[in-house]
């Protein structure tokens, strides 16, 4: 099944966000490699493809899970999380409707 992990950057935590990226990015590739990444990205903290300096808001990740527990695990472990980057992470469960 596809969850949806949702996560929220503290603020001022840029600099801790890029040093992490590497590592964040490696698990990402690890799940697209698995055939089991939907969707991944960062949240912009101003509506711009490129904030610069203002950073992230956080993160939005669809993937597929054996188990929403299986999901909550993977997230929990993220880089992101290990660096204090993330403030807060939400993960549920994901129906895609559209487009069939």
């Amino acid at each position: 099944m596809l969850y949806a992990i949702i996560a929220e950057d503290r603020s001022g935590t840029l600099e801790q966000r890029l040093s992490a990226r590497p590592a964040h990015l490696a698990r990402l590739q690890a799940l697209q490699a698995e055939g089991r990444l939907f969707v991944a990205g960062p949240c912009p903290a101003v509506d711009s493809p490129d904030p610069g300096p203002a950073g992230f808001s956080g993160s939005l990740i669809i993937a597929e899970f054996p188990s929403l527990a299986d999901a909550q695990a993977w997230a929990e472990v993220d880089p992101y999380v290990a660096a204090g980057v993330y403030e807060r992470v939400t993960v549920k469960p994901f129906k895609k409707a559209l487009p069939a």
